[in-house]
């Protein structure tokens, strides 16, 4: 088995209801191009896989500082990550609480594809798989690989994508995909810039082209509503505007700002203090977003 047969993720989570139809198992990609400060999975942003330290769970039992010479268990696990994996695994395998553990691991296509297959009975209802992640297609090649084994295998596939990655990429895991959960966060550029780190002329150019092409049918556009962000009338207009201009049938989700996600960041160095304090839009805000995009004569699908 080559290490280009591997993939990197950080979690498959079953009985998913919010990653497509039915009941899901969703794959959760590790890495990820843009560094978005709300991002929900911030476990999934870097590619490779590296200890963290789980404050809730630990102890403070002493094993792991005193066997790395650290003064704490959380610099114990940034001090691992520059050990060698026989070695990090041996410091973390002495922690009796299990707080010390790997925010990722590699797989083979096989590998999940065998993980998933266990699943098919809950598949049955409309049910499937879902990447996600992190960026899927920042992997390439792998989660087309995957894709098309899951198809093969008679699943239901969805590809959760930013849409960040090169064109060919794109229009071939939609060719083997049967529904596309397509993120667009913002529209200006000069705030996607200053928001993501990254501009976004790839996704304006990917998003034109799958809602024109002949995968558009497979295609839901999801608006995240990120307070201080995305979330105002001028974005989600322009949004809506651009969708219209090229394919009005193009279905739109906008989905509302989850607290949660802020609880993940202690366990990381990536930032997400500009989140910790933001609270869900109300129902009120709600409806009036979606009353934009319905203006534009776009279905504006309402999340569970």
């Amino acid at each position: 088995m080559s290490m280009s047969d591997m993939i990197n993720i950080f979690d498959i989570r079953r009985f998913s209801i919010h990653d497509g139809r039915g009941i899901r198992t969703t794959v959760f990609f590790k890495g990820c191009p843009l560094r978005c400060p709300w991002c929900q999975n911030p476990e999934g942003i870097e590619e490779l896989p590296k200890p963290i330290w789980l404050s809730g769970a630990c102890i403070n039992c002493g094993r792991c500082y005193n066997t790395t010479a650290t003064p704490d268990a959380e610099k114990a696990a940034a001090f691992l990550q520059r050990l060698d994996l026989q070695q990090a695994n041996e410091v973390m395998d002495n922690c009796p609480a299990r707080a010390l553990v790997w925010n990722g691991k590699k797989m083979s296509v096989d590998e999940v594809l065998s993980e998933l297959e266990k699943d098919k009975v809950f598949f049955a209802h409309d049910g499937g798989c879902t990447l996600s992640g992190g960026e899927p297609l920042a992997q390439g090649e792998v989660a087309l690989a995957l894709l098309e084994k899951i198809r093969q295998a008679g699943i239901h596939t969805a590809i959760e994508t930013s849409l960040f990655a090169p064109l060919d990429l794109v229009v071939n895991a939609a060719e083997i995909s049967d529904q596309i959960f397509a993120d667009f966060k913002l529209f200006d550029w000069k705030k996607h810039i200053e928001a993501t780190g990254q501009s976004n002329e790839i996704i304006l150019h990917n998003m034109d082209r799958l809602i024109t092409g002949k995968y558009a049918h497979k295609v839901i556009v999801r608006i995240p509503l990120i307070p201080g962000f995305t979330g105002d009338n001028d974005n989600i207009t322009a949004i809506a505007d651009f969708i219209h201009e090229r394919n009005p049938k193009t279905p739109v989700e906008l989905l509302n700002y989850n607290p949660l996600a802020a609880s993940k960041y202690p366990y990381g160095d990536l930032p997400g203090n500009e989140i910790a304090h933001c609270k869900p839009y109300s129902a009120e805000q709600m409806t009036r977003f979606r009353t934009i995009v319905k203006e534009r004569g776009i279905v504006c699908i309402e999340s569970v």
